[in-house]
């Protein structure tokens, strides 16, 4: 880094001849304005820590791989796992930390023996081991900043006075790493502050997407963010809408799991039931208080897991432990990946488990390359004893050391794939995309800043960060899987994983299994999944299951995948998944209730029992009206017929006749033509019958009370008269029926209240006359008053003597009359609940005016027939009386009556009056 006009902050640094030596760092103004003054602090910091770095560097190359060249790379990667409390490192990471690390290795040799790419430049390297933990990681990366740091040295000398000679360190271009994003996060913030570019293989945090904060940072590995979305898109391929999620305290886990939390929440369709985050320093019992947490959403059985290895694989025997196997299914992120040690001895609980894995390639020459590595051969791996050790688990002989009796000694001569297990690990693939990135930058820049030098020229000498960044960039070539290496303007590579499953198909051999592909959209292939216990059939992982047709959601307050279901009932349908709505009036629910159907009409039949006992009786009685009219048409001029008054009895059995045929009409399909003739005729058979016994009844009552006075005879008794006076009385009925027509004309109507009972299935709509039953009896009503007032009349003509009494007839037809009249109203009223109310109303209304016209055609003219036909002698002429003789019997009538005696006399009375 070159500077002009450096600004200087001495911060102390012990020298390896313990003395103390002022650190000086240059920086331009330019440099100074865009760094934040929270920074300057954080250099005293990095100046503190550097007592510890010193001269000597004991403390860092132990742990540091060196491999010289023109231009040097660093590397970072977690050759081993975390340490316990109070140690940095752990156990060594075969996978994960020796794979990736030898793939650099790799990557540099065929970079470096490649004649068109970097010729004639060599590509060195420094490789730290972060031990997987972030703070460590930012302690060791400080030896790649050294370079850059100008050391004030004039006031230090040898015991001998001479200055001391102090190696310079190599200037280190680029750094390819950290592995986890948490490491990558906190190197980040320190290479950015000296222009350092960082390509990371395996960093998948969407905060590294933040190119305001890590714009240094490049990764060749798509960010979480994609990873999310593939997440979220197998989770709906499965039909999964209530999942939990379960993180790692750290980027990695927190930033994966809030990546998917907020895609979920935009997209919708799927709720987090528990969102679980794994301590950093995870508690004893720490991991059975996960799954009791995870249980109480039990339905939830999709577990979105952010995680790393030794993380999932503590879950996974917390499950076991509390014999969950086969509950939870599992969607791993990358870092679960397609990994056998995190499921190893736990694969029945792994059963099933999906897994997203960028997408990759197995690299051949790789294979080749490792399986080739020896003691002898790879001598510039400083922890390649320490895997060999491990990987054939035997001990290796040194100097001091004892030899384990336990492990056997290691001859040398084993092999990497003959005498033990290999695999290529995952990210292989990546480490060799990010070295072969950097080098095709460095290549671009070359070309373009010392075109025709055989190496580097004083342009590139040093490498200007900012400069590289640029090119890293801009590269696009066919990385080691044949697809191509680019990066978008935040430095993030496209999204391309291959989805797994892992299955037991064979209990001896399972394995993970490709199950489909995303790129910007996902490709699932669900014939190929396999659950526990080998099931097909895709385990629900829901809130609640899907309403049944007819059925609306009643949602969970502040859980939109939560639901109860409620039947939309009555005559109620689904309107939609949230609604019931009512049907209209002329409809009823379908069976499924998810529309409305239209209500089946239904009239009186005559094939119905309700039409066939009144239409039965009303036919015999139109038979025996018919049979009488006949009788006295052909007897018209015998005695009997003429003493019954002729007139009247023609217009009495004509409303006897038209109350018979009204229930014809009265059962008849409703038309407009039937509906007026109802109206017209329902009162009208009633109003003549009723008119013309009330006439003879008056007339009676009138002669006999005139003749108690005078001799006199009353007035209106003639038989035109009498017919006047009855034309009158229906005359009022008529012109009542026809101010009806006037104000309502007729018409039929559907009434859908009437027969709408609590089951819809049983709902009709009836097709009737518009006559209520309030309309109906108003229009008995003028026949009813002119029933009754002819009852008054025929009781208080019972005292006339037989003779002359037509009254005592006419008074048994209106009692009887009344008393079936009397048994109408509650049986017609009294049905208004019944499902068959129109039956039984029109069947009892129809039935009680039959039995009305049968009680008058029987007590007045079935006597008189009888005695024509079958007693002709008795249908001879007697004797007149005249007015006088008829006064004369009302007096006598009236003293019998006075004495309580009845009379003998036998009277007949002068119709020719």
């Amino acid at each position: 880094m070159t500077s002009s006009g450096p600004a200087h902050f001495p911060l102390p640094l012990r020298h390896h001849h313990h003395h103390y030596v002022s650190l000086w760092i240059g920086q331009t103004p330019h440099q100074l304005s865009l760094w934040p003054r929270l920074l300057l602090s954080l250099w005293l910091w990095i100046g503190g820590l550097m007592t510890q770095v010193s001269a000597s560097h004991q403390h860092f190359h132990p742990r540091s791989i060196k491999i010289p060249g023109d231009i040097t790379l660093g590397g970072l990667f977690p050759v081993h796992a975390r340490g316990p409390h109070g140690l940095p490192c752990g156990e060594l990471k075969k996978e994960k930390g020796i794979h990736r690390m030898e793939a650099m290795l790799y990557a540099l040799d065929q970079i470096n023996s490649d004649p068109y790419l970097l010729p004639n430049i060599t590509l060195g390297a420094r490789i730290l081991d972060t031990c997987s933990r972030d703070t460590y990681a930012l302690e060791q990366s400080l030896t790649f900043v050294q370079a850059l740091i100008q050391k004030d040295t004039s006031d230090i000398r040898c015991s001998n006075g001479e200055p001391p000679i102090l190696r310079k360190p190599e200037r280190v271009v680029g750094v390819i790493g950290a592995s986890a994003s948490s490491v990558s996060i906190m190197v980040a913030n320190i290479l950015r502050l000296f222009e350092i570019p960082q390509v990371s293989y395996a960093s998948t945090a969407p905060e590294l997407s933040d190119n305001n904060r890590y714009d240094f940072f490049s990764r060749v590995v798509p960010p979480d963010s994609y990873q999310a979305q593939a997440m979220l898109d197998i989770v709906r391929a499965l039909g999964w809408n209530y999942v939990s999620t379960l993180a790692s305290e750290g980027n990695y886990g927190e930033s994966g799991v809030d990546a998917f939390m907020q895609i979920s929440r935009e997209a919708g369709g799927v709720c987090i039931a528990q969102s679980v985050k794994i301590p950093r320093e995870p508690t004893a019992g720490e991991f059975d208080k996960i799954i009791r947490r995870l249980m109480e959403t039990s339905n939830a059985r999709g577990v979105i897991i952010f995680a790393n290895e030794d993380d999932i694989k503590r879950v996974l025997e917390a499950a076991k432990r509390a014999n969950l196997t086969g509950h939870f299914l599992f969607v791993g992120s990358d870092s679960w990946g397609a990994k056998s040690s995190a499921i190893t001895e736990l694969e029945d609980v792994a059963e099933g488990a999906v897994t997203i894995l960028p997408k990759r390639v197995s690299i051949d020459g790789f294979d080749q390359y490792f399986t080739s590595r020896s003691l002898e051969n790879n001598r510039r791996n400083i922890w390649f004893a320490e895997f060999w050790e491990d990987d054939f688990r035997c001990k290796l002989t040194r100097p001091g050391i004892k030899l384990d009796p336990d492990k056997k000694k290691c001859t040398g001569d084993e092999r990497i794939g003959r005498d033990s297990p290999y695999e290529q690990e995952g990210k292989v693939q990546f480490v060799i995309d990010a070295v072969y990135a950097v080098a095709h930058a460095l290549h671009s820049m070359l070309q373009n800043l010392c075109p025709g030098s055989a190496g580097v020229c004083s342009t590139m000498d040093p490498v200007e960060g900012r400069s590289l960044l640029d090119y890293i960039r801009a590269v696009n070539f066919n990385g080691s899987a044949g697809t191509s290496v680019l990066f978008n303007e935040n430095g993030d590579a496209p999204g391309r994983y291959d989805i797994f499953q892992f299955q037991m198909t064979n209990h001896s051999h399972p394995e993970y299994r490709v199950i489909g592909q995303w790129t910007n959209n996902l490709r699932l292939n669900l014939e190929d999944m396999q659950w526990s216990g080998g099931d097909k059939l895709v385990p629900d992982s829901v809130c609640s299951f899907p309403c049944k047709s007819g059925e609306r959601k009643k949602m969970v307050k502040g859980v939109p995948c939560c639901w109860h279901c409620e039947l939309c009932d009555g005559y109620q349908y689904q309107l939609d998944e949230f609604t019931c709505e009512m049907c209209p009036s002329d409809m009823r629910p379908a069976p499924n209730r998810t529309t409305c159907r239209p209500t089946p009409i239904i009239k009186l039949e005559w094939n119905s029992p309700w039409a066939l006992v009144p239409a039965s009786l009303a036919m015999l009685g139109i038979l025996a009206t018919s049979a009488v009219v006949i009788t006295f048409i052909r007897f018209n001029d015998t005695p009997i017929v003429r003493a019954s008054g002729r007139e009247l009895s023609y217009v009495l059995l004509t409303g006897i006749f038209l109350i018979y045929l009204i229930t014809f009409l009265m059962i008849a399909e409703p038309g407009a033509v039937v509906c007026a003739f109802r109206r017209l005729l329902l009162g009208l058979g009633m109003a003549i019958t009723y008119s013309a016994m009330l006439t003879k009844t008056n007339r009676i009552y009138r002669i006999f009370e005139q003749g108690k006075k005078s001799v006199t005879p009353p007035k209106f008794i003639s038989p035109t008269s009498q017919l006047a006076i009855t034309f009158i009385l229906v005359c009022v009925q008529v012109l009542g029926v026809f101010v009806w027509f006037a104000v309502i004309p007729p018409h039929t109507i559907i009434d859908y209240e009437e027969l709408r009972p609590p089951n819809p299935d049983y709902a009709r709509g009836i097709l009737k006359c518009d006559m209520s039953d309030l309309s109906i009896i108003g229009c008995l009503s003028y026949s009813i008053v002119l029933m009754v007032t002819c009852t008054v009349y025929a009781v208080k003509s019972r005292g006339v003597p037989e003779t002359f009494n037509e009254a005592k007839p006419i008074g048994f037809t209106m009692y009887t009359t009344c008393i079936v009249w009397l048994a109408f109203v509650p049986i017609f009223f009294g049905t208004a609940q019944s499902t068959e109310k129109m039956f039984i109303q029109t069947a009892t209304l129809t039935v009680s005016m039959s039995l009305s016209a049968s009680v008058s055609l029987g007590m007045l003219y079935v006597p008189k027939v009888y005695v024509i036909v079958f007693h002709p002698e008795q249908n001879v002429q007697k004797r007149k009386r005249s007015i006088k003789a008829v006064a004369q019997v009302a007096r006598l009538s009236q003293k019998s009556l006075n004495d309580k005696q009845n009379g003998e006399t036998k009277i007949v009375p002068d119709r020719t009056q």
